[in-house]
């Protein structure tokens, strides 16, 4: 190719503030011809599968990482040859025909911005390689250097050949840990003092997942029996616990590296645990005459093509409830210290998918008529079950429901999603007997679970908006008396 020059293109952030996406599948190989706007791979963030197109025309040189790796946000992935010409403000400036992993690379200039799909910016770490702070000791080099192996052992990216002298200057010890501010805030919430946390993010950056372990170690000596083994390794810190034996009896046990949405998931539930002050109310609610309304709207034309089934009746119920009683549609403003109640409703619904469970919103719910509703849940379970929900769907959720019934589960003790204030399990609906009109009668019935966060919800509004919905599905016409 004439003139040809080689451009590196960087896992862009797909998310807001995302700092890494485990790469699925490659859609093309070296060698291939590649044009602006073509989808080059997929990746999974800890939010969402999303499907990457390449910014310029050009024969692909190197993929740089294969399936299944995790790479951070701003690291190089895949080398494209292009013909002469510089390139765009918007996109990398070429660089010469060597691998992308190597941290030699020029820095890009500051005022460059990579392109991104979602989100403002990337992270400046160019590679996978997570330097940590020097030991002050040989025994903390020892074992910080057994929890890297393990790390290595189960999903994490290789290592690169440890060179004694690239390691990053340690910093001094009254210099700034690194953190980002939602992580120093979860710090600051969990009263966890950042300057004793272990990082083992990019350049030494603390994580949430190094916020949350400092936490586990902290709590563990606590709950420990007094006939524990006075050195237990699993009430230790990450750094001081052993390197995982070499081999493991395959069919004893299975090991599954938690990564993509289910990472994101564990540490969303821990913050939610620790920051949140839970209350979960039940009801048990003959819905009979809910069950006969399904059917009902089955055979109506305004529904024809679309998903009916109880869980659409239960949203709405939800949401009538919200309508009459707004205060516990809100959110808990630590940093300002208010109370912040939505005019609006994002109704989240929980989704079991093949890569762990998401939680996508139906926006602006309240303003839906029933078969609108319809329409958006059953567009949000097709694009779940197919692994597309993007993102924005899941994000700004104010409140929740989670279907346990489907799993034939009575009902549950859900826990918040973050940032909203309550949420609704739905048990399972099956034929109990029940006192109906002074006689015991084969009924339908199910138990609902409502948890919501104490600080802004107190039991008397948590009663209301339960015993609403209960209402609503023992009496659907209410969906019109209380509309």
């Amino acid at each position: 190719m004439t003139n040809a020059s080689v451009r590196e293109f960087k896992m862009p952030d797909v998310g807001e503030g995302l700092t890494e996406a485990e790469i699925l599948k490659w859609y093309v190989q070296p060698g291939d011809t590649v044009t602006d706007g073509q989808v080059v791979c997929e990746v999974e963030t800890a939010k969402a599968a999303v499907e990457l197109p390449i910014p310029y025309d050009g024969v692909v040189r190197d993929l740089h990482f294969p399936e299944g790796t995790t790479v951070d946000v701003g690291t190089s992935i895949i080398a494209v040859e292009v013909a002469g010409g510089a390139a765009p403000a918007q996109e990398e400036a070429a660089v010469a025909p060597a691998p992308a992993a190597e941290p030699e690379q020029p820095a890009e200039q500051p005022a460059a911005r990579q392109p991104v799909l979602v989100g403002y910016g990337v992270a400046t770490s160019s590679t996978r390689r997570r330097p940590r702070k020097q030991a002050q000791d040989p025994a903390a080099q020892q074992a910080a250097s057994a929890v890297q192996s393990e790390l290595n052992g189960h999903g994490a990216a290789p290592a690169a050949p440890a060179v004694p002298a690239a390691p990053a200057a340690p910093a001094a010890p009254a210099q700034r840990p690194l953190a980002k501010p939602p992580v120093r805030k979860l710090a600051k919430d969990l009263g966890v003092d950042l300057a004793t946390v272990t990082p083992t993010g990019p350049d030494g950056v603390v994580t949430r997942e190094d916020v949350h372990a400092a936490v586990a170690a902290a709590q563990a000596p606590q709950q420990a029996a007094p006939e524990a083994p006075p050195a237990a390794p699993a009430a230790s810190a990450p750094a001081a616990q052993p390197a995982a034996p070499a081999s493991t009896d395959s069919a004893r046990e299975t090991r599954i590296p938690v990564k993509g949405v289910r990472k994101a998931t564990a540490a969303a539930m821990v913050g939610s645990a620790f920051t949140a002050p839970h209350v979960t109310e039940f009801v048990t609610v003959d819905v009979t005459r809910t069950m006969k309304l399904v059917e009902e709207l089955k055979q109506d034309k305004e529904f024809a093509g679309l998903r009916v089934n109880p869980l659409l009746l239960i949203a709405k119920a939800l949401l009538v409830a919200i309508r009459r009683n707004p205060d516990i549609n809100a959110s808990w403003d630590e940093a300002a210290q208010e109370i912040v109640v939505k005019h609006y409703v994002n109704l989240g619904i929980a989704a079991a998918t093949p890569r762990g469970l998401i939680v996508p919103n139906i926006k602006d719910a309240h303003a839906r008529t029933l078969p609108e509703l319809a329409a958006s849940l059953g567009e949000l379970v097709s694009t779940a079950r197919e692994g597309k929900t993007s993102p924005s769907a899941m994000q700004g959720g104010t409140v929740t429901i989670t279907n346990v019934g489907v799993f034939g589960v009575d009902t549950g003790t859900p826990l918040l999603n973050p940032g909203e204030s309550a949420i609704l399990a739905v048990g399972a609906i099956k034929p109990q007997p029940w006192v109906h009109k002074g006689k015991v009668k084969p009924r339908q019935v199910t138990t609902l679970a409502l948890s919501f966060d104490h600080r802004l919800v107190d039991g008397e509004l948590g009663s209301k908006v339960l015993a609403d919905v209960a209402a609503v599905l023992e009496q659907p016409k209410r969906l019109i008396t209380w509309a």
